[in-house]
């Protein structure tokens, strides 16, 4: 009965006293819930890191397919136009552009070793871009139809009305020169290489006429063309082999 007594007392003072154990076990859960959260909270911090990069990595894979579904895009577009042409071709890369904002010009990744001569006609998938006016081993060097310098006998794909396209300094303009106020010419007209001069082959694109004024007072009209080919764009171009090359003229 003694025995009895006390583990009644025991237990008595067990219930009694079990919230001063509880509250004293507070701070041991406390300290481990913070280490539990802190160790999740800094596997949760690397996984998102390991995540962030990762989806940067595949942003940029992303990018750089996009960027080759391009040039593939455009280099099918180019090996098309190849089809049109009579003449053997080079495809070559544009590796350099002049930093002189006066002249236009370009530099290829293609040269002697690759045979390509002075004077030797450039394109792209749309049109004629200019022609080869240094070729060193390795390179070569490219006036575009736009430098100042630079003029082209064309005809109107429409009619075969002839004319000179001189360049005029701004990448995306030519100017038809010394047209008769009187000539059949109109916005929207195609302007193709004449041949004339022997250094382009008949028939590649150059511009398209996008003004044409005329001044009852004056015998000539004023005309001016966009080019064709895309010469602020174009990175992958065709260097065209004609079947007797023009000697380049001093």
């Amino acid at each position: 009965m003694r025995y009895s007594g006390l583990d009644n007392s025991r237990a008595f003072l067990d219930t009694i006293l079990s919230p001063v154990y509880w509250v004293a076990d507070i701070p041991g859960k406390i300290g481990d819930w913070r280490e539990v959260h802190l160790r999740s909270r800094a596997s949760l911090q690397e996984e998102s890191e390991r995540l962030r990069q990762e989806n940067l990595l595949l942003q940029g894979r992303s990018h750089q397919m996009a960027s080759l579904q391009a040039d593939n895009t455009r280099l099918r577009a180019l090996l098309n136009s190849t089809a049109l042409l009579r003449d053997d071709v080079l495809v070559a890369e544009l590796i350099g552009v002049s930093p002189d904002p006066v002249r236009h010009q370009v530099v290829l990744n293609k040269g002697e070793k690759d045979s390509v001569f002075v004077g030797q006609p450039l394109i792209d998938a749309d049109g004629l871009m200019g022609q080869v006016v240094e070729v060193n081993a390795l390179t070569s060097r490219v006036l575009l139809i736009t430098d100042a310098t630079h003029s082209i006998p064309v005809q109107i794909n429409r009619n075969g009305v002839r004319a000179i396209a001189e360049g005029t300094g701004v990448l995306g303009t030519l100017e038809v020169s010394h047209v008769a106020a009187t000539t059949d010419i109109r916005e929207g007209d195609l302007l193709v290489t004449s041949g004339l001069g022997g250094r382009f082959p008949v028939g590649y694109p150059v511009a398209e006429v996008t003004v044409v004024e005329r001044d009852p007072g004056q015998p000539f009209a004023r005309i001016f063309a966009h080019p064709s080919a895309a010469l602020d764009r174009s990175r992958h171009v065709l260097l065209v082999f004609t079947a007797d090359p023009v000697p380049a003229s001093d």
